[in-house]
């Protein structure tokens, strides 16, 4: 840990002045603001079942409208995918650089929780708690399923931003827009799937907008978004809740509604009005040490905090004390307790798994010699198995591996271990992809 404070330090010193540190502070924020949430709404009881406290207190979810902040990480993401690029033009090369830091530190946990459950399985261990666990732990990975897709799409959509602006941005919107009509008028079915793409990537634009500096009235984006998401939730058939609810009919989150891409464009307006005193916090020099220290391990820590907080509830029930039924006044009296242990939890395993988040040092191929792969379409197909092995993982969980359970991913049944394998086929050829056109380049055009 002390060489991770070093070198955050030094990264945080040799910060260029142009860099946007409210950028890398809203990332922060936003991912710890979904960990914090998914450890609150974690209800267990006493008999070891895991609930959802906004199903418990319904008074609750009228706070998700502040709380419910991937909006703000995919966003921010647009933000950072349009410099990335612009920097480093080469397909290829962006997608091994930008996925990186997605993938290794996930097949890493897949994989770890993978032999997990077998060996649980085997000696049949699988049972109360821990079977739960072995669904839920990876439920979190649809996030990167849908962040990979973004990286993927972000060329071609930048292109699209740079010709026609906000005219992008209202193409993608528009397209959410005719998706929830085709499913709430006429009924078609399966369309609302394609809003999974339409409502993020409009999300996602905004980032280039914003790297443009083209969103100058935040305050009527705010505005405009808060208004539009209370109007169909008052008036359509849109739930309360941004987040999902266990058994709810209609969900704004999965597939995602129009009214999520309103409260997106709400949270997205509002946090551009916080810019200034924003960057004047993150300008001193300690709060930005701890954003970049925060920043280097923020994807491991994401990976791994329900396995903490699911680690101290069976540590409770454990212990044979009595666990307080969920929102009680015991209950929630226990919640800074169990924050406290979850967290340190989460930086034990973070110290463990860490490394796997760190940049790995080019190889031969990288420097010149090595064999040459294909570039932009081994890339392609290389994020999209990841991305289908992300999505199917999220789907399945780990409970069940040798009874052969599956979910469906698309019409198409598929298991833990497939989805597993296509996420390491898929790291395989983004990695191969940009070595091998960073090795066509060291051996020049005459090579």
């Amino acid at each position: 840990m002390g060489n991770s404070r070093l070198r955050a330090r030094d990264l945080a010193a040799a910060t260029p002045a142009s860099r946007d540190r409210y950028v890398d502070l809203l990332r922060v924020a936003s991912l710890g603001v979904v960990v914090l949430g998914h450890w609150l709404m974690a209800a267990v009881t006493a008999e070891g079942q895991v609930g959802n406290l906004l199903a418990v207190v319904p008074e609750l979810q009228a706070v998700t409208w502040v709380f419910q902040v991937m909006p703000v990480f995919f966003f921010v993401g647009g933000f950072s995918h349009a410099l990335a690029h612009r920097s480093r033009p080469g397909y290829a090369d962006f997608l091994r650089a930008r996925l990186q830091r997605l993938l290794r530190p996930t097949t890493v946990f897949a994989g770890v929780w993978g032999a997990a459950a077998l060996l649980l399985q085997l000696t049949g261990a699988d049972g109360g708690l821990t079977g739960v666990a072995l669904r839920l732990v990876t439920q979190p990975l649809w996030f990167i399923g849908v962040y990979l897709a973004m990286v993927a799409l972000t060329p071609p959509l930048l292109r699209l931003h740079e010709r026609r602006g906000w005219g992008a941005f209202a193409a993608l919107a528009g397209g959410a827009l005719a998706v929830d009509v085709l499913r709430f008028a006429a009924h078609v079915p399966y369309v609302e799937f394609l809003n999974f793409a339409l409502v993020w990537l409009a999300v996602h634009q905004l980032g280039f907008l914003r790297a443009d500096g083209m969103i100058r009235r935040p305050a009527v984006l705010a505005a405009a978004g808060l208004a539009g998401a209370a109007g169909l939730v008052a008036l359509g058939p849109y739930p309360l809740s941004m987040v999902g609810m266990p058994g709810e009919e209609v969900s704004n989150m999965a597939p995602p509604t129009l009214a999520l891409l309103c409260h997106g464009l709400w949270l997205v307006g509002a946090v551009e009005l916080l810019k200034g005193p924003g960057t004047r916090l993150v300008a001193r020099a300690g709060v930005w040490r701890a954003v970049v220290a925060a920043n280097g391990v923020a994807m491991t820590a994401f990976l791994w905090h329900l396995t903490a907080m699911l680690g101290v509830y069976a540590a409770l029930l454990g212990s044979g004390r009595a666990l307080p039924a969920p929102a009680t006044g015991a209950w929630w009296a226990q919640v800074p307790l169990r924050f406290a242990a979850a967290g340190l939890l989460t930086a034990g395993l973070v110290a463990v798994f860490r490394r796997f988040e760190v940049p790995a040092a080019p190889g031969p191929a990288a420097i010149g010699g090595g064999p040459v792969t294909g570039g932009g379409p081994a890339a392609a197909l290389g994020t999209t198995l990841a991305l289908l092995g992300v999505l199917g993982l999220s789907l399945t969980g780990f409970g069940g591996l040798l009874d052969g359970h599956t979910a469906t991913l698309i019409a198409v049944p598929v298991t833990a271990p497939a989805a597993l394998a296509l996420v390491l086929v898929g790291r395989l050829l983004v990695e191969r992809a940009g070595r091998g056109t960073r090795s066509r380049r060291a051996r020049g055009p005459g090579a």
